[in-house]
């Protein structure tokens, strides 16, 4: 994750946008949409949510040890290869048959399952696995490789109508080389209906002040603690996006109350592909916009919360386990309702 990429990010919290085509802006009316924890029998009584099957309920402890497997730096060339064979030897175990996709500065790594409606387009969950020197990058970003092979192990077997992508992507930190070589493959994109890109999900502050915002924001910020999960997405393609506002909605009978607890999400649609605001293309979901594929960014917002961003004290002990958990149940949730729905993501014109 880049450094800066919030500040201008955060900043549209107080911009509403309406579509790409003729955006309309009201001034006071936030951007952002905070879904709220959602009690039990609130979950309940919402019909049309999906409900999520207690075979889908991520592990603690599985997250966890992926975070510990990987508490190394992953930047020199033999540092990365030890990182793919570590993703490559864990999805082989989940059933999954990964590819080696080789570019010019390093190795993407690349799978998938394909769904049972070959005319609905795939669904892709990705997160980097290098990391800057000198930081074994425990949240920055082994915690979203660690999502994304929580959900190879939860979905791999599952028959869905979209098919489902996944993808590590090498050099990130270098510029989003990797990201910029998957997207290079345009024959992949026609048939990629959207991407969940993940890049640092789990740390979290409980404090009043923890969590910092731009100077000058002239309204409140939705919370003085860094609680929350930020989603960030193209106007073009709203669906994917709000598709995140749903995703706390859980069966009473797979989770107890305390479970049920799921960070709050805010998530912040982001118009003209980022060009007003270019702070915001610092992660690898910036590429896909420019294909005109479906994008979000899922994250814990970088270092406008953890003073352990780029740092060497990025480690396995600095990862809040209760938050982290519940970001990456929110992910499955949601890659779960989409993967089984063959709806639109594109932003439709007003009728």
């Amino acid at each position: 994750m880049k450094k800066w990429i919030w500040v201008m990010l955060l900043a549209l919290m107080v911009v509403a946008v309406v579509g790409s085509r003729g955006s309309t802006f009201f001034e006071q009316r936030p951007s952002t949409v905070i879904v709220e924890r959602i009690p039990v029998e609130t979950a309940q009584s919402q019909p049309e949510s999906k409900e999520v099957e207690n075979t889908l309920q991520v592990s603690t402890d599985k997250l966890l040890t992926h975070i510990q497997k990987l508490n190394f730096q992953r930047y020199t060339t033999k540092e990365r290869s030890l990182t793919r064979t570590y993703i490559t030897n864990e999805l082989k175990q989940f059933g999954w048959k990964p590819k080696l996709e080789k570019f010019s500065e390093g190795v993407n790594i690349f799978a998938e399952r394909g769904g049972t409606n070959k005319a609905a387009k795939a669904i892709l969950v990705a997160a980097h696995y290098d990391t800057v020197a000198f930081s074994p990058g425990a949240d920055d970003n082994a915690s979203g490789v660690a999502v994304v092979l929580e959900v190879a192990r939860l979905l791999g077997s599952r028959s869905t109508p979209r098919t489902l992508q996944l993808a590590f992507f090498d050099k990130e930190e270098a510029g989003l080389l990797g990201s910029q070589a998957f997207v290079s493959k345009k024959a992949r994109l026609q048939n990629l209906g959207g991407a969940i890109v993940m890049d640092m999900v789990g740390y979290a502050c409980y404090t009043v002040g923890c969590q910092k915002y731009p100077t000058g924001l002239p309204v409140t910020p939705p919370s003085d603690k860094g609680d929350f999960l930020a989603v960030v997405g193209d106007t073009e393609h709203l669906p994917l996006l709000n598709a995140f506002q749903s995703s706390q909605m859980v069966p009473s009978t797979a989770l107890n109350k305390q479970e049920a607890n799921l960070p709050a999400v805010l998530t912040l649609p982001i118009p003209f592909k980022g060009l007003l605001t270019p702070d915001t293309l610092r992660s690898d979901h910036a590429p896909f916009w420019y294909q005109g594929v479906g994008a979000v960014l899922v994250t814990d917002t970088a270092n406008l919360r953890t003073p352990h961003y780029h740092q060497p004290s990025d480690i396995p002990a600095t990862i809040e386990r209760s938050f982290f958990k519940g970001a990456a149940q929110v992910v499955v949730n949601t890659t779960t309702v989409l993967l089984e729905k063959n709806e639109v993501l594109e932003t439709q014109p007003p009728s």
